[in-house]
């Protein structure tokens, strides 16, 4: 027996009886503790480890994402888009929007000399390439514009990432519980069977409720009718990232983006409303007045 097959047998063997043979549930349920309990850390401790927990989001959700693009035909640049896409959040904590900025030329130069001096590139893998890091590292570097807001003091600033978290969570939430007991009729058949129009309603009500919760944080200037409209667009958003990441998964024939999260399938998986919901959030209290940018 080889040392892998031991140190499994040894981990087996001090498993609990009723820990040895988890059902589906339990499996989801502990997954969903476990990175929970990560984004709580990353999130609220301070600007330094939410950029982490960020960067290595993004980086594993590119990782995902161009490994499903390889099965629907496609020949994108991992290396770069994957590193493009983990330093995104870096680039904002550090040099503001103008660091997002010159990283996506940057990113589009360097692409644009691997497709010049390797003759199997296509433009079509170049456009996959960046839009890879675009989709899943600039979109949530959006929420280090928040975190950064001058007129937030810790902890709040932390507290108004995690109600943003929650305003996603919330929408799958409601959605998930009405839909399956009231759900009758679907909302996108070919792109996520499994959605109906009675869930979409309720998740924009759970997306609603959130953010009047944030009308709430100190720090944050925002009307109750502000908050109101911010969550119907965030819920809006919110279903909008889902489906897109639906779409991506069904033309390249995966049921799961990956398998980092057993009983919920890869990160990507649980980040593609997120991703969308961020930017849209950092728009809203940008622009609304809600946060200054500075």
């Amino acid at each position: 027996m080889s040392r892998k097959e031991n140190i499994k047998e040894f981990a087996r063997d001090k498993t609990p009886e009723k820990f040895k043979n988890p059902s589906d549930f339990q499996i989801r349920l502990r997954t969903g503790v476990i990175y929970t309990l990560i984004t709580l850390v990353g999130i609220l401790i301070n600007d330094l480890t939410t950029v982490i927990m960020l960067s290595a989001t993004a980086a594993i959700c590119a990782g995902e994402f161009f490994y499903m693009l390889r099965s629907d035909a496609k020949l994108p640049n991992e290396i770069v888009g994957v590193i493009g896409a983990m330093l995104y959040p870096w680039s904002v904590w550090l040099f503001g929007l103008t660091g997002a900025l010159l990283l996506t030329v940057g990113l589009a130069v360097t692409l644009l000399v691997w497709y010049v001096f390797w003759l199997r590139a296509r433009v079509a893998d170049v456009g996959v390439s960046l839009f890879g890091a675009i989709y899943t590292g600039l979109l949530l570097s959006s929420l280090m514009v928040i975190r950064m807001a001058e007129s937030l003091e810790f902890p709040w600033d932390g507290v108004l990432i995690l109600a943003i978290y929650l305003s996603v969570w919330g929408n799958d939430v409601f959605a998930y519980l009405v839909g399956r007991k009231f759900g009758k009729h679907k909302l996108a058949p070919r792109t996520s069977p499994k959605k109906s129009w009675e869930g979409f309603f309720a998740g924009l009500v759970g997306s609603v409720l959130v953010w009047v919760g944030i009308h709430f944080i100190p720090g944050v200037s925002m009307g109750f009718g502000q908050a109101v409209v911010f969550g119907l667009v965030c819920g809006l958003m919110g279903v909008l990232g889902d489906l897109a990441e639906s779409r991506i998964k069904r033309n390249s024939g995966f049921k799961d983006s990956g398998t980092i999260m057993p009983g919920h399938g890869g990160l990507l998986d649980r980040c593609d409303s997120l991703f969308l919901v961020s930017v849209a959030a950092a728009i809203l209290l940008v622009v609304g007045g809600c946060i200054p940018y500075g």
